[in-house]
């Protein structure tokens, strides 16, 4: 039974149901997805004949700023997508004897609630659709077919690729113990802060969401064109493969393990609890958009001319000698050059700290990485950055210049640094 007018009785038993599920073990520990339950619940049960749009979600829930974009935000289907996941873990657990169904329907932010007899009538004849659902399926063109499986090939492999370099990193720490554990010194320093905790650090990396066909090709998924049924968010970037590399061998150096995990999967209560390593832009890391991220170089679209909708960095605090904003060379001629933000800062807890290493493409964000895992470079920013006698880096930001030849970075160049004060 869908709620379209509801009785006073009806209104306390979903209540009762929304705070049943706030405190389940699927969704108590995730405060920003009770927000949005019971905002979904109050809105459906007050006003259920009013549609619910992403900037009102945006702005009301999650307090985005009233200049908010849908089209280049994606932040509120994730959401969506997150409870939507939990509240079908809910009932397919501890809410199995539950005697009201709360859904969010996919296509809509209009909670639905249901008496358990009539949802199990639903299921019931939902048996028939999805059965002429499977034969309409079966009788698609052969395409299809290959392209869902190349694509379940392509997200075991691309998965595969980050997990096998992360199991496979005991014989750095082996080769380390036999030359006497000798770290440099600038690593003990610069990674202290992910350290000093008995957990591992978390290593984030981005995954865009994507339509199209592997065989013919994808594109980044536009809210304004696509339909939600098939976006993929199964990918990642060459060059965020090869970072979450380079950053496990240097933890391997110190006998530390990484915990990897893909962006559209972390949630933000998991970010109040544990020392963080973003690998890639807001644009597709959608984790950095609600949570304090940089101030002196950010990262946005352009507005007009002929790069508008390109990613660039922008540089708040220019000095008289430094660009104000940056960008990587253009789509239409081959990538030589990309720039990336470097980035040390506290974290949402006391004694945690967050680091983001993010380029406007793969390859700016490969630059940026490598360029925290080489001895030299790091050496080269400890000279310019200040250290207490402790040995504590303060929090900073900085902008690199990322120097690409044939998908491959070559070099990258300090060119502004910024310590932050708070």
């Amino acid at each position: 039974m869908g709620v379209t007018s509801i009785r006073v009785s009806q209104r306390d038993q979903f209540l009762g149901q929304i705070d049943r599920l706030a405190g389940s073990h699927a969704l108590h520990s995730s405060e920003s997805l009770c927000k949005l339950l019971r905002y979904l619940a109050r809105q459906a049960l007050e006003h259920p004949a009013e549609p619910l749009k992403e900037y009102q979600i945006a702005t009301e829930v999650f307090g985005r700023p009233a200049d908010f974009d849908p089209q280049l935000d994606s932040t509120i289907r994730v959401q969506a997508g997150r409870l939507r996941t939990k509240l079908a873990e809910y009932y397919a657990s501890e809410g199995t004897d539950d005697p009201i169904v709360v859904e969010l329907p996919k296509g809509t932010y209009h909670l639905a609630f249901h008496h358990r007899a009539a949802a199990a009538k639903a299921h019931s004849s939902n048996g028939i659709d999805f059965a002429a659902e499977r034969v309409e399926v079966q009788s698609a063109p052969t395409v299809w077919r290959i392209a869902s499986v190349t694509l379940a090939v392509l997200l075991a492999a691309a998965l595969a690729s980050i997990f096998v370099l992360v199991a496979t990193r005991k014989p750095a720490g082996v080769a380390s113990a036999s030359q006497g554990d000798q770290v440099p010194a600038a690593f003990r320093i610069f990674w202290a802060p992910f350290l000093s905790g008995s957990d591992e650090p978390w290593v984030i990396f981005s995954n865009a969401a994507f339509v199209g066909r592997p065989e013919v090709g994808l594109r980044y998924y536009s809210p304004a064109r696509d339909s939600k049924d098939v976006v993929f968010d199964h990918y990642t970037g060459v060059g965020e493969v090869l970072a979450v590399h380079s950053l496990d061998q240097v933890f391997g150096l110190f006998h530390r393990q990484i915990r990897v995990k893909r962006g559209s999967l972390f949630s933000l209560d998991d970010a109040k609890n544990n020392d963080l390593i973003f690998v890639g832009s807001p644009s597709e890391n959608l984790t950095l958009t609600e949570i304090p991220g940089t101030q002196e170089f950010v990262f946005q679209r352009v507005a007009s001319g002929p790069r508008k909708g390109d990613l660039a960095i922008v540089n708040v605090h220019a000095a008289p000698s430094e660009p104000k904003a940056v960008l990587a060379s253009p789509s239409n001629s081959p990538l030589t050059e990309d720039y990336a933000v470097m980035a040390l800062l506290p974290g949402l807890n006391a004694g945690r700290s967050v680091m983001i290493l993010a380029g406007t493409t793969t390859f700016g964000t490969q630059g940026a990485v490598e360029y925290v895992c080489r001895q030299d470079s790091v050496e080269e920013l400890l000279l310019r950055l200040s250290v207490s006698k402790e040995g504590e880096v303060k929090p900073f930001e900085a902008l690199l210049r990322v120097k690409v030849t044939r998908g491959v970075p070559v070099s990258t160049e300090l060119i502004a640094l910024r310590e932050r004060t708070q």
